[in-house]
């Protein structure tokens, strides 16, 4: 029971974009369409349940006063691993993320909770957390990634439902605020329900 409670954590009520607001950055810059959330946020996720996982089995071998750049190299490691794998097997999404995949390696969320969580838990325990998490980020990129695409350009996943463009705004920086401050209004009337 409270594995699940750990798991769904994550999902809403500690989401870590609509919630907790960490890793604005990617979030605002790769998700211009849903494919580009769903992207980086699997990406995200592989690289949280990894380095939650090979954190906390070495949690008793790491020494206290270079826990954080032993952290920083078991994320890198994941990291170069996801970078290699989009970079063989979907080029076109790797391209279009570019310098964000790289940059998951001083993501807050993924330090976060090797920090927070991984170093202090059993590796079930945190690998249910990273996956929670995981899913929270994907969840949160995919669907602003959605609500940006749908009003931008009034397509959903490169497939268009409407004639002629949507409001421009929306495909560019400001509509990523826009579009992200609305949503996380949203979780917080339903977590406050």
């Amino acid at each position: 029971m409270n594995q699940m409670k750990n798991f769904s954590k994550g999902i809403l009520r500690e989401n870590p974009i609509l919630v907790l607001v960490l890793g604005a950055c990617p979030t605002l810059a790769t998700t211009s369409s849903a494919v580009n959330g769903l992207g980086m946020g699997l990406a995200t996720t592989f690289v949280l349940l990894g380095s939650n996982v090979v954190v906390s089995l070495m949690q008793n071998v790491i020494p206290d006063k270079v826990r954080i750049p032993a952290f920083i190299v078991v994320i890198a490691t994941f990291v170069t691993i996801v970078d290699l794998l989009m970079q063989a097997f979907v080029p076109s999404l790797y391209d279009t993320l570019g310098i964000f995949i790289p940059l998951i390696v001083v993501n807050c969320i993924v330090l976060g909770r090797a920090e927070a969580f991984a170093s202090k838990n059993s590796v079930w325990s945190s690998f249910v957390d990273g996956a929670g998490m995981g899913l929270g980020f994907t969840l949160a990129l995919g669907v602003l990634g959605a609500v940006r695409e749908i009003l931008g350009s009034g397509a959903i996943m490169g497939l268009k439902f409407i004639s002629g463009d949507g409001i421009l705004v929306f495909i560019l920086a400001p509509g990523a605020f826009i579009a992200l401050g609305y949503l996380i209004v949203i979780v917080n009337r339903i977590n406050k329900a």
